[in-house]
């Protein structure tokens, strides 16, 4: 099945390398969704699923960076910004808004060919990766994996995201503002009920292990074994 990538850059000169250079040496292996403004590909994020997104920054509608917290919300798929915006700050913000990679144009399109397959591979779990585990719960993030008692279960993109934070911090309390700020980002408007309903749905995917996600009364959330 080959991979379905958005494209959202204004240039169309920019656009159609990038199109013609990838088809070209994917051979029939990626579909590439391009679009030339924001508001179109925000349309095209709520119909359709991507493997890997590609965002310029500076465009007509919604910009990249808005176009990346609106993915993010949902979904963990890869994101490069490919931009003549290279000032420190932005690069820095593209980074804590929630991109994997941050290409400040002029490029070249090799290595950036090259930068997106490692994406895809990791995002797709071809690349091996190590598992956590804490009794009877393992992840692994680089292959979107979770075992409960030996069984794979599958969690949305937040659930897993929580989990994985968790896991990473095995046996210390997480505040629940860290959580909001790592999962949600610095950006989300929302308060931090929306960790406390979140746990409460990883809770009943784990089933009989959901002991193990405990509630530390007024500082947050921490799993042990």
């Amino acid at each position: 099945m080959a991979y379905q990538i958005l494209l959202v850059e204004d240039d169309s000169q920019i656009r159609e390398v990038i199109c013609d250079y990838f088809q070209d040496k994917s051979e029939g292996e990626m579909v590439i969704h391009a679009y030339d403004n924001g508001d179109d590909a925000l349309e095209a994020i709520y119909e359709n699923e991507f493997d890997l997104c590609i965002l310029d920054v500076m465009l007509p509608g919604a910009d990249g960076f808005e176009i990346c917290r609106t993915i993010r919300r949902d979904s963990i798929v890869p994101i490069i910004f490919i931009t003549a915006r290279g000032r420190e700050e932005d690069v820095l913000y593209g980074y804590r808004i929630g991109c994997d990679d941050y290409v400040v144009k002029p490029f070249s399109l090799a290595e950036f060919y090259a930068k997106t397959q490692a994406l895809l591979k990791r995002a797709k779990g071809m690349v091996a990766g190590p598992w956590l585990s804490c009794g009877e719960i393992a992840i692994n993030p680089s292959r979107y994996l979770v075992s409960v008692e030996g069984h794979y279960i599958n969690l949305p993109p937040k659930q897993f995201a929580l989990l994985k934070y968790l896991m990473e911090n095995k046996n210390t309390v997480v505040p629940r503002e860290t959580l909001l700020v790592k999962i949600w980002g610095y950006d989300y408007e929302g308060g931090e009920r929306v960790v406390d309903n979140h746990i409460k749905k990883l809770r009943h995917a784990v089933g009989p292990y959901k002991k193990q996600i405990k509630t530390v009364i007024t500082k947050g959330y921490k799993i042990t074994d």
